[in-house]
């Protein structure tokens, strides 16, 4: 894996702009600490910590690119396998990052939406995911939504048992169950789908996020870690984006003189 520099230069294809208008819905699975922190002889509880600060350096630019919705992959389902201490230091950024930043970003107008299993989850950290939400409700300006303790195969799961019980209470018939039905039993079915998936640190692969929402989303990669994230980055992300051209499963465009 090659290492990220400060200021890491993503490469970008000479394909012309497509004239595609800019994304509406970015999402961004944060990858890359562990090994940020490794490269640097760090321990990985400092790759957290600094990735925090990309979210904050993130969360700022998303905002002056006028871009309406930011979906970020917090903290997956998966991730309770981590060793005891990494979870432990983990939850210690979020109940810090919600302690510290959230008057901020009420501030700023972000509204905050977490998706994801609550279930089973320490009352605290609970308890703070409500207020981060409750405060900012009626915020309308960047719409902040983190994804925590969420899994996209346990997200459709809940759905079918959402939609299983209807059927059960004779209030859907199976017959009934469509792709639209199955889409309002998500997490937040309100939400459009993100445009453009970006993921950190050189993998290709979703992990288990937005599995359904992310269908026809363009996904774009980059070999930067997570904690050198930056606006710079983010840019040359949405510039890939717009050379693209969205078919949706149609036929390409046709441009006539």
């Amino acid at each position: 894996m090659p290492e990220a520099s400060a200021s890491p230069k993503v490469t970008q294809p000479a394909a012309p702009d497509s004239g595609m208008e800019p994304p509406r819905h970015v999402a961004i699975i944060m990858d890359g600490n562990g090994r940020w922190a490794a490269e640097r002889g760090l321990p990985r509880s400092e790759g957290h910590r600094r990735g925090v600060e990309a979210l904050r350096r993130t969360v700022r630019a998303v905002g002056e690119l006028g871009i309406e919705i930011l979906t970020v992959y917090s903290f997956s389902s998966e991730n309770w396998s981590r060793p005891a201490t990494e979870i432990r230091d983990l939850m210690g950024l979020l109940r810090r990052f919600i302690r510290n930043d959230l008057a901020e970003l009420h501030k700023n107008n972000v509204r905050v939406r977490v998706i994801g299993e609550r279930r089973n989850l320490e009352p605290e950290i609970g308890r703070l995911l409500e207020e981060a939400e409750e405060l900012t409700r009626r915020n309308d300006s960047l719409l902040l939504v983190v994804a925590f303790n969420y899994g996209a195969r346990q997200e459709i799961a809940r759905a079918a048992e959402r939609i299983a019980s209807l059927v059960v209470a004779g209030a859907m018939r199976p017959g009934d169950v469509t792709a639209d039905v199955v889409a309002r039993h998500l997490d937040a079915p309100d939400l459009p789908d993100p445009d453009l998936v970006i993921r950190t640190s050189g993998e290709q692969r979703l992990s288990n996020f937005l599995l359904w929402q992310s269908a026809y989303s363009e996904l774009v990669f980059v070999p930067t870690y997570w904690p050198d994230f930056n606006r710079t980055t983010l840019e040359n992300a949405i510039a890939e984006y717009r050379r693209r051209e969205r078919r949706f499963g149609g036929l390409q465009r046709v441009v006539t003189p």
